[in-house]
């Protein structure tokens, strides 16, 4: 049987009541499972910075301040306070919209960083293929890395695509489950479809299963993609273990080898807005970097002068 949800009366909720029922508003609206988990995983981040057993409706800008201070002091990084600033101000602008607060604070604008990828010994060494007496989880997870390399999607994405999804006459892949929502439609190379072509063979299956499931057929849970990749890469000899840095290095070689540009890297990485794409390249720019010794004044410098002879 279902537990109630229990509504405290209005004005006496304390602020971690009124974020449970943030949460609910959210979850109604069809937000994703991962961002309601990370909204409770910020709240009790938040929690050991801010009273969240307070009463909502003595909430002042002077308690987030001092939340904000509190998370300096606690030695946590410039863009951690950003992120944890910005899903309470999501909260709070849901508050206002609710009528329980006018509190507000301004978001702390994310300084960018040079994201760590993988390097190119490493990705040989993950690249190379498994011997054909592998068993099959290992020939899958070299099949992800190919993949995660090709597409640059984010994990969730390589846990959601199913057998339907691959078209391998178009070379293309639909993307149905995206951070944003929406439908993407993400391109293959002929080696990437070639290595599909093979793995799908094997892996077989109705076409609404999931393409890279688990040895029973199953979908992949986030957390045993995780660690399959994890295990992957560490009996290869490579200690970075991150899905999530595949993506960073699809945006660093594809800007930097294949000369791409923020706009196709956009559509490729399926975000909304030009903006961390344009981070990417601001990291990324090579265009700067060309042809310098032309434009540099130590270059200049540095030059051997001709003196003029009598012929």
């Amino acid at each position: 049987m279902r537990s109630k949800i229990y509504f405290p009366e209005q004005g006496s909720e304390t602020f971690e009541e009124v974020f449970s029922s943030f949460i609910i508003s959210q979850t109604s609206k069809g937000v994703s499972a991962t961002t309601i988990r990370n909204y409770h995983l910020h709240l009790r981040s938040v929690s050991k910075h801010l009273d969240i057993g307070m009463p909502f409706c003595s909430l002042t800008k002077r308690h987030l301040e001092s939340m904000v201070v509190s998370m300096r002091e606690a030695g946590l990084a410039h863009n951690t306070v950003a992120t944890y600033l910005r899903v309470i101000n999501t909260f709070l602008n849901w508050a206002n919209r609710e009528g329980l607060t006018s509190v507000s604070i301004p978001n702390i604008k994310e300084k960018d960083t040079v994201k760590e990828t993988y390097t190119d010994d490493e990705l040989l060494i993950l690249l190379k293929k498994p011997e054909k007496k592998c068993d099959f989880t290992e020939y899958r997870n070299w099949v992800i890395i190919n993949y995660l390399l090709n597409a640059g999607c984010r994990a969730a994405t390589v846990r959601n695509i199913q057998n339907r999804d691959v078209d391998l006459e178009n070379h293309q892949v639909v993307f149905r489950h995206n951070k944003n929502g929406k439908i993407q439609v993400s391109p293959l190379c002929s080696q990437m479809a070639a290595i599909l072509t093979d793995y799908m063979a094997v892996r077989r299956g109705k076409p609404d299963d999931y393409l890279f499931c688990n040895q029973y057929g199953e979908m992949l849970t986030e957390n045993a993609l995780r660690l399959a990749v994890a295990h992957y890469n560490k009996s290869r000899g490579v200690q970075k273990t991150s899905l999530h840095l595949f993506r960073h290095t699809f945006a660093k070689k594809y800007l930097i080898d294949c000369g791409g540009n923020a706009f196709t890297l956009q559509r490729l990485l399926g975000h909304s807005t030009l903006t961390m794409s344009k981070r990417y390249c601001n990291i990324y720019d090579t265009d700067i970097a060309r042809d310098y010794d032309t434009y540099s004044p130590l270059a200049k410098m540095s030059q051997k002068k001709e003196k003029i002879r009598r012929a």
